[in-house]
C-alpha cells in the first residue's frame, strides 16, 4: 500500500488542525481517500476543520491536544490507534506559533518560552510518541512543519528560529536513525504562507506590518505547500523547500555565508522602525 503514495488512503495525525497549514493537510488528505485525526488546542477549530472534511464526504474525528504536554500527545497517539484500529500511518507535526521583532536580549523569557515550549517541544512529543510506533509498524511516515527560518535566521526572529532549527535538527537525525526502516520522514521549510500565524502570535506592531506585506508579495496558499509536501514524503525527500525563495535562501547560506549574514544585517538595520505595541495570542500554523 505504501511503496510508493504514502499519501493516499493514509490514516493520518494532523498537529494543529484546526486551521492554516494543519488544516490544509487535513483536507487534502481526507479528499486522497485518507482518514485523519484533527488535533489542536482549540476544540472549535478541530471540529470545524472535521465538519468541512465530513461535508466534502470524508472521514475525520476532532480531538484537543496541547502539544506541550507529553501526556497530551500520548493521549492523541491512544485515540487514534483506538479510531484507526491500529497504528497511525502518516504524522504531521504542524502545531506551532509564531514571534518576532525584539531583538536578543529584549524579547521576554516568557515569549521564549513560550514560542520553543509549542514549536520545538510540541514536534520533540511528537517524535517522541510516534517515531517508536511506526517503527513497530513498520510503515509510514512522519512530516515535521519546520520553516525557512530554520535556516534563514533572520534578525529579530531569534526564538522563532531556534524553535524552527530545532525541528530540522530533529527531523534530520530521526531520518538518520530510520534510515533502515520503509518509514519516510520529511522536514516542510516554507516561507511566506496565507495563514493567520503572523497576525495572531507574538509579533511585534511595525514587524507585524512588514510581514503583512512580505505575505501579500510573496505568500502563497496553504494548500500548495502542503501538495509540495505530500509530494515530497512520496519521494521521500527530507528537504521540502516549495516556494523559489526558501530555495534561494537556501543556496545564498550555504554559498556565501559571511555575505549573507551581513545582508540580513543590512535589511534588519534599515527595516527596524519597531513599537513596543505588541499582538498577543496564541494560534496553530
Amino acid at each position: 500500500m505504501f511503496s510508493r503514495r504514502l499519501s493516499r488512503q493514509a490514516s493520518a495525525v494532523i498537529t494543529g488542525a484546526g486551521s492554516g497549514i494543519g488544516r490544509a493537510f487535513a483536507l487534502e488528505l481526507a479528499a486522497r481517500g485518507g482518514r485523519v485525526v484533527c488535533s489542536d488546542i482549540n476544540r472549535v477549530q478541530a471540529q470545524a476543520t472535521v465538519a468541512l472534511i465530513e461535508k466534502a464526504g470524508g472521514r475525520a474525528l476532532a480531538t484537543v491536544c496541547d502539544v506541550t504536554k507529553l501526556a497530551d500527545v500520548e493521549a492523541l497517539a491512544a485515540t487514534a490507534e483506538s479510531w484507526f484500529g491500529g497504528p497511525a500511518d502518516l504524522v504531521i507535526n504542524n502545531a506551532g506559533v509564531g514571534a518576532g521583532g525584539h531583538a536578543i536580549g529584549e524579547m521576554t523569557m516568557a515569549d521564549w518560552q513560550w514560542v520553543l515550549d509549542i514549536n520545538m517541544w510540541g514536534v520533540i512529543h511528537g517524535c517522541h510518541v510516534f517515531a517508536p510506533r511506526l517503527r513497530e509498524a513498520g510503515r509510514g511516515g512522519i512530516i515535521n512543519v519546520a520553516s525557512t527560518a530554520s535556516f534563514a535566521a533572520a534578525p529579530r526572529m531569534g526564538a522563532y528560529n531556534a524553535s524552527k532549527a530545532a525541528v530540522l535538527a530533529v527531523t534530520e537525525t530521526l531520518a538518520a536513525e530510520l534510515a533502515d526502516t520503509p518509514i519516510r520522514v520529511t522536514a516542510l521549510c516554507p516561507t511566506f504562507v496565507q495563514t493567520n500565524i503572523m497576525k495572531a502570535g507574538r509579533i511585534s506592531a511595525s514587524s507585524s506590518k512588514i510581514a503583512d506585506n512580505l505575505m501579500r508579495w510573496t505568500g502563497v496558499p496553504a494548500e500548495s505547500v502542503v501538495k509540495s509536501a505530500l509530494a515530497g514524503l512520496d519521494r521521500r525527500q527530507l528537504y521540502v523547500l516549495p516556494q523559489f525563495d526558501a530555495r534561494l535562501v537556501w543556496r545564498l547560506k550555504r554559498l556565501l555565508p559571511a555575505g549573507y549574514t551581513r545582508g540580513a544585517g543590512f535589511i534588519n538595520r534599515f527595516a527596524a522602525n519597531d513599537t513596543p505595541d505588541r499582538a498577543r495570542a496564541s494560534a496553530s500554523e
